[in-house]
C-alpha cells in the first residue's frame, strides 16, 4: 500500500504555515522580496531592451550582457529595498506596541541610504522618477492641508512650460549636467536629425550604415 505523496504533504504544510497569523509578519518581508525582484525584472528588462538596442554600439553578445546585467541589478535592489523596508517597519512596530507615520519615513531612509545610495545609472534612475513623483505628491498634500491655496487656473500648462524650456535649455547647452540616457535620447532627436547623406540615413536609417552593416 503506497504511502502519502511527498509533494502533496509538503504542500499542505507549506500552505498551513502561511496561514498562521504568528508568522505573518515574517512572511509579508519575504513575499514582499519575492515582488521586488519580479516588479523590478518586469520595468527595467523592456526599458534595458529597447535603450541598449537603439543607443548602445558593440555586438550582440556585448548588447544582451548590458541588458541582462541592468534588469538584474534593478532587480535585486528592488528587492533588497522592500526586504528591508518592511522589516525595519515591522520592527519599529514591535517595538513601539504600535504603527506611527514616522516607522515607515525611517524605515525608507534606511532602506534608500544603504540600497540606492550608490550612485550609479540604474539607482540615479530611479531615485528622479521618484523625486519627480513626490514633487506631484507634496505639492497636492500642501493644498490639501491648507499650506497653499487651491489654484484657480490649472498650473499644468506652466509646469509644462517649464519642465521643456528648462531642459532643452540644459541640453543645448549644459548637456554634461543632464543623465547620460537623457543625453543620447535627445541627441537621437535634436541634433541627429540636423545630419544624413542620402536617402537612407534621412528616411531609412539614423546614420549611413558601415560596410559591415551592409
Amino acid at each position: 500500500m503506497a504511502g502519502p505523496d511527498p509533494i502533496k504533504t509538503l504542500l499542505y504544510t507549506v500552505n498551513n504555515l502561511l496561514q498562521q497569523e504568528k508568522y505573518k509578519a515574517v512572511l509579508a518581508i519575504l513575499k514582499g522580496f519575492r515582488n521586488g525582484a519580479v516588479y523590478g525584472a518586469k520595468i527595467r528588462a523592456p526599458h534595458a531592451l529597447v535603450m541598449t538596442f537603439l543607443f548602445r554600439s558593440g555586438s550582440l553578445k556585448d548588447k544582451l550582457k548590458a541588458i541582462l546585467k541592468a534588469t538584474y541589478t534593478h532587480s535585486r535592489n528592488l528587492a533588497y529595498f522592500v526586504f528591508t523596508y518592511k522589516g525595519l517597519q515591522a520592527l519599529q512596530q514591535k517595538i513601539q506596541g504600535k504603527s506611527l507615520q514616522s516607522h515607515s519615513f525611517l524605515a525608507a531612509c534606511v532602506g534608500g541610504w544603504f540600497v540606492f545610495g550608490d550612485n550609479n545609472n540604474i539607482n540615479s534612475q530611479i531615485n528622479m522618477y521618484l523625486l519627480s513623483r513626490i514633487l506631484f505628491a507634496l505639492s497636492r498634500l500642501a493644498v490639501e492641508k491648507g499650506f497653499i491655496p487651491q489654484p484657480k487656473h490649472d498650473p499644468f500648462p506652466l509646469f509644462a512650460t517649464l519642465v521643456w524650456g528648462i531642459v532643452l535649455w540644459l541640453f543645448e547647452y549644459y548637456p554634461h549636467t543632464l543623465q547620460p540616457s537623457l543625453q543620447s535620447s535627445m541627441t537621437y532627436l535634436y541634433h541627429d536629425s540636423n545630419v544624413w547623406h542620402d536617402i537612407s540615413d534621412f528616411l531609412v536609417y539614423n546614420k549611413p550604415r558601415t560596410a559591415a552593416q551592409r
